[in-house]
């Protein structure tokens, strides 16, 4: 025990945020000046923050064994310079590669699939009301401008990926994972699309199912709640869009999911891919055991890959890539929005919770997700995750424009029609639509 303490205090004294620890005996490790206290109720939670091991670190914080005195934001500022990788990812050898690709297919199956989005997205809809935007958008906002709230950001975001998929009325339109029906009823009122969506969570589907009948949008919206891979249409859509889906497909499926979306758009038509991916080449772990923390309390069967990774297989798939964008910063933002409406709703989050699975299995749920949003937040930040949004095609080669000689497909090949609005034949229908 002195000799952990020892080890301890010197990190603390390294850090340029400084952080306090007290322990059971009520002693004080770091700064008098510490804007954060980590308070251990028992000596042994103090051996993963000797070692780095900074998921050990909070699963003790989910289990109540280390409690947080202070800002989450203050907290991860600390962790920042905590992690012993330096956040540098961590590079799998040819055995740790070969052991991670047999675990992704043993992991991943429609029955396990199924289980695994319904852990996640079915806890409690209330309880993601208390910290989403009012349309309950679970994936990374687009701040156009720098003073946009949330919400904004959210709906700035939904009309990027119409402009990107470039939708026309009349259209047919997939959303592949359409959470709580945000691009759906945003695409079908402003663009005049006719909207399929599909999703794994029962509660998901019973909310999109209230909305469109509640907006009279029967006649051209739907959801239906099937795996992509069951997904079997009369003919393909115009148009696809998968947001914030593809992190829960697994590596070992990641070909047969690009090929699955090419079966499900038409020759020529647009796919927009809106996912999370890793920062290192070789499927490499988050910084500071992040990934392990978020697989076993927040995202089970949750898998990242490098974007090199992902057009290399949607490339083997017959798809094309002709646009991607990084919008890694834009999640940071979104993410410490989430985590700030989480920290303000702290007590009736508890209560939301505890409805659905009793009051200890409640605290420590919340407790997960409060260092969950932070943590990510604090990852994209400091560059140990990315959200990459890739534009494809698939090619069809009887698509001749003069305009454009061999395009192959509907994409214009200039970007002036995604970000000037005034270029662009539906904004003004869609600006008209929101006033």
């Amino acid at each position: 025990m002195p000799k952990l303490k020892v080890i301890v205090a010197r990190k603390l004294d390294q850090l340029t945020m400084p952080l306090a620890i007290r322990l059971p005996s009520g002693e004080r490790l770091g700064s008098s000046e510490a804007r954060v206290t980590l308070v251990f109720a028992d000596a042994a939670a103090l051996v993963p923050l000797a070692t780095g091991r900074l998921e050990r670190l909070a699963e003790a914080i989910v289990k109540d064994r280390v409690r947080i005195e202070g800002s989450l934001r203050d907290l991860m500022s600390a962790v920042a310079e905590m992690v012993s990788d330096g956040g540098r990812p961590v590079q799998q050898g040819p055995w740790a590669r070969a052991f991670t690709r047999v675990r992704s297919f043993l992991r991943h199956s429609r029955s396990k699939d199924v289980g695994h989005i319904q852990s996640h997205y079915d806890i409690s809809d209330d309880f993601f009301a208390l910290w989403l935007d009012p349309k309950r958008i679970y994936s990374c906002g687009y701040f156009r401008e720098p003073s946009m709230s949330l919400a904004e950001a959210q709906e700035a975001k939904l009309g990027l990926i119409c402009r990107k998929l470039d939708l026309r009325a009349g259209e047919s339109f997939l959303d592949v994972g359409a959470g709580w029906g945000g691009l759906m009823l945003h695409a079908a009122r402003h663009y005049g699309v006719n909207v399929t969506g599909i999703t794994l969570s029962r509660n998901q589907f019973d909310h999109v199912k209230a909305l469109i009948a509640a907006e009279g949008l029967s006649d051209r919206v739907d959801i239906l709640l099937c795996d992509y891979r069951d997904l079997d249409p009369e003919q393909p859509f115009d148009k696809l869009a998968s947001v914030g889906m593809f992190e829960h497909v697994g590596r070992a499926n990641m070909r047969p999911y690009f090929q699955c979306l090419y079966r499900l758009v038409r020759p020529g038509g647009l796919v927009l891919n809106h996912g999370i991916t890793a920062t290192g080449l070789d499927n490499a772990m988050v910084a500071g055991g992040l990934g392990d923390f978020l697989e076993k309390y927040i995202f089970p069967g949750g898998e990242l890959i490098h974007v090199s990774h992902a057009i290399r297989v949607l490339s083997q798939a017959g798809l094309e890539m002709v646009d991607t964008e990084n919008l890694r910063p834009h999640y940071a933002k979104t993410l410490w929005s989430w985590s700030d409406a989480l920290e303000a709703n702290l007590t009736e989050a508890g209560r939301v919770l505890a409805r659905s699975m009793g009051p200890a299995r409640a605290a420590e749920m919340l407790r997960a997700y409060e260092l969950y949003l932070a943590g990510c937040a604090l990852a994209f930040e400091q560059g140990w995750m990315a959200l990459y949004q890739i534009l494809l095609v698939r090619p069809d080669h009887e698509i001749v424009t003069p305009e454009m000689p061999g395009a192959q497909s509907v994409y214009p090949f200039r970007r002036n029609y995604i970000y000037d609005a005034r270029s662009h034949h539906a904004e003004k229908s869609e600006g008209s639509s929101a006033s």
